[in-house]
């Protein structure tokens, strides 16, 4: 656990540079040039100690020293031009390992504040090498914070899920690891620490010498094609222990230097978005295609050993997307006997810089060779809240999954019956590789779950169409100005229901009467049931006032006829419970997609308007009490800042 101190100082150093330098990369590489220029410090400053002579910083270097340079002889300017000759020199340091020199090379300060450069460098004063765990932490939480934040990329893996997949793909001392596209190192490190906690005897005391823990973190490679990301996931492997980690700036997907190398184990959560325009890869990848998330399953599906195993994020298209790479994609993992698992993500796990929808691909080759069918689970919950602000919760299917997993593994290694309980069977089946062929390989386990399910109810059961009119959604041409410039007319998206809840009151985006009338787009009553249908299905919310809506989502509106019998806010609070219906719908279709004509379908319980207006009532005066909770705790969460501010202000 990180001690607030630390935290703090974390803070500090980072509040500084924002003001001076807005890209959150660089931010972090300012950051982790400082923190090692202080670590050569103190390890000068050690070896000294003990009655050896300098490494670093002597002889021409010596005035270069963190100690010299933070002198209080030395002026602000003096200590600018000092720091950013010794950051110019540093990689041509003679007696400079490897690794310090790829973290120094080309560095400079980003702007010319002696001022600036003096508070930040007070900061970096504070932490010291003699306490490396604590460095690593440290620099795990800098990098987590600005990777909630989508400071550090968009698709910035959370660490739960990194050590979720981990513990899934369970890599061994001797597996040579690979992440393709390592970004911080965060699945690397994991992959590390898990090896680790794997090789402890009861007593916790870690039963690997120092020999085997070189040769673990030998085998530990990684690429990023990012020149700063670089220095970041170098740095942080060498405070995790590694003095020379093997991460590479390397283009995996349109070079070829390094392709014949194989690995036992893959972990990644590759780039989603591809450039515009496509990506031009090399001759050597098996499906042909342009897409990034195409080609780096296809990668690391190559780069596997005859027995490899993998865990890659993907989005929903690879699941989904019909088109000819895709379709390619998907047969080759089954066909060649290398997928065995799909896990889908709930659509909030990247929250809050990005709602989209991921699935899990494990790939096991041993293990697939071994059966017939695939494994799809289906992951409703994962420990955290699935909106903006992702707090920590109960509901956590993850601990649950790696234990199914491992049952499903042993299964198979034993040729044994694959047995799931009632509550398992809810989110768990098996298809048969047969089954997948004949519906162009798609991997949504929904689309292949029978379809038993009754509605046992009181009331009547009444179709969607029958009591409200159904209209989609639209987005005006954005290149239009006049559709949008100064317009008047909310227009709704998922991310206001990521910001203010599922009752709309506003939305941060607005068209013109123009684009009302000359497009698509409806303006919906106060009211109005907007129901997801694509992408994030399920989702939704109620209007209380009038809008217009996009593509994404449909806008639900009680029928004339029924407007005496139907209560909105009934049929608002009962949408919760179309989801699970929704994701099965939208597993009938190539890709995460729900039909009007299937919408329609849905069937619902309608008690009489008095009962509707009854269970409205009733859950109101619950809304009313959480919400009143709200504000007491966040009345508390104050006192208790302000508690802890008065104590370091002590």
């Amino acid at each position: 656990m990180l001690d607030i101190e630390t935290r703090k100082r974390i803070d500090n150093a980072r509040d500084i540079l924002v003001g001076k330098i807005p890209v959150p990369n660089i931010q972090v590489e300012q950051i982790t040039l400082a923190l090692l220029y202080k670590f050569m410090d103190d390890i000068d400053h050690q070896t000294i100690m003990l009655g050896g002579n300098p490494t670093y910083f002597s002889g021409d270097y010596e005035k270069y020293s963190f100690k010299n340079i933070m002198s209080k002889e030395v002026g602000s300017q003096t200590r600018f031009n000092l720091y950013s000759e010794a950051l110019e020199k540093m990689y041509s340091h003679k007696d400079l390992p490897q690794t310090f020199k790829d973290i120094f090379k080309n560095a400079t300060i980003p702007y010319k504040d002696p001022e600036t450069l003096t508070l930040f460098l007070k900061e970096i004063e504070y932490f010291s090498y003699e306490d490396s765990e604590k460095l690593g932490d440290a620099y795990e939480y800098l990098l987590s914070v600005l990777s909630a934040q989508g400071g550090l990329g968009q698709f910035r893996t959370p660490r739960h899920i990194i050590d979720f997949i981990v513990k899934v793909v369970n890599p061994n001392k001797d597996s040579k690891i690979l992440d393709p596209a390592c970004g911080t190192a965060g699945f690397l490190i994991s992959a590390y620490k898990h090896i680790l906690e794997q090789n402890k005897n009861d007593k916790e005391q870690l039963q690997l010498d120092y020999n085997e823990r070189i040769k673990i973190l030998d085998n530990i490679t990684g690429y990023d094609i990012e020149p700063s990301m670089v220095k970041i996931a170098e740095m942080n492997m060498f405070l995790h222990g590694c003095n020379n980690p093997k991460i590479h700036e390397y283009d995996t997907l349109t070079s070829d230097d390094r392709w014949d190398d194989k690995y036992d184990v893959i972990l990644a959560n590759p780039p989603f978005m591809t450039p515009k325009g496509g990506i031009t890869p090399h001759k050597r990848f098996s499906v042909k295609a342009n897409r990034s998330e195409v080609l780096f399953v296809d990668y690391i599906m190559e780069h596997l050993k005859r027995d490899g195993r993998a865990g890659i994020i993907v989005p929903e298209g690879i699941v989904f997307q019909t088109s000819n790479a895709y379709k390619d994609l998907r047969k080759q993992l089954i066909d060649s006997n290398s997928l065995y698992a799909v896990i889908s993500l709930p659509s909030g796990v990247f929250q809050p810089y990005s709602g989209v929808k991921t699935s899990i691909l494990l790939l096991y080759k041993t293990l697939a060779k071994q059966t017939d069918s695939i494994l799809f689970i289906k992951v409703e919950n994962d420990g955290y809240s699935l909106g903006a602000n992702r707090a920590e919760v109960k509901l956590n299917d993850l601990p649950k999954v790696v234990e199914i997993i491992s049952r499903h593994k042993e299964a198979i290694v034993n040729n044994k019956e694959f047995i799931l309980s009632v509550e398992e069977e809810k989110i768990i089946n098996l298809v048969k590789k047969e089954e997948l062929q004949n519906t162009d390989y798609i991997l949504a386990g929904d689309r292949y779950r029978k379809n038993d399910v009754t509605i046992n109810s009181d009331y009547d059961i009444v179709k969607i169409e029958d009591i409200v009119d159904i209209y989609n959604g639209s987005t005006p041409l954005k290149s239009n100005n006049l559709y949008w410039d100064n317009g008047n007319i909310p227009w709704f998206t998922i991310e206001d229901i990521r910001i203010q809840g599922r009752v709309i009151k506003e939305t941060r985006q607005f068209i013109t009467e123009k684009a009302l009338n000359e497009t698509s787009v409806k303006l919906l009553p106060k009211n109005t049931i907007l129901l997801c249908c694509t992408a994030s299905v399920g989702e939704y919310a109620i209007t209380d006032i009038e809008l217009t809506t996009n593509q994404q989502f449909n806008g639900l509106v009680v029928k004339n006829e029924y407007k005496e019998k139907v209560n909105p806010k009934y049929l608002f609070y009962i949408s919760d419970n179309f989801k699970e219906e929704l994701n099965r719908l939208s597993g009938t279709t190539s890709f995460q997609f729900v039909s009007v004509k299937n919408l329609k379908q849905v069937q619902i319980p309608l008690p009489t308007i008095e009962i509707q207006n009854e269970i409205v009532s009733e859950i109101g005066k619950y809304q009313k009490i959480i919400e009143q909770n709200k504000k007491l705790i966040e009345i508390y969460e104050s006192k208790i800042k302000e508690k802890l501010d008065k104590i370091w202000k002590k």
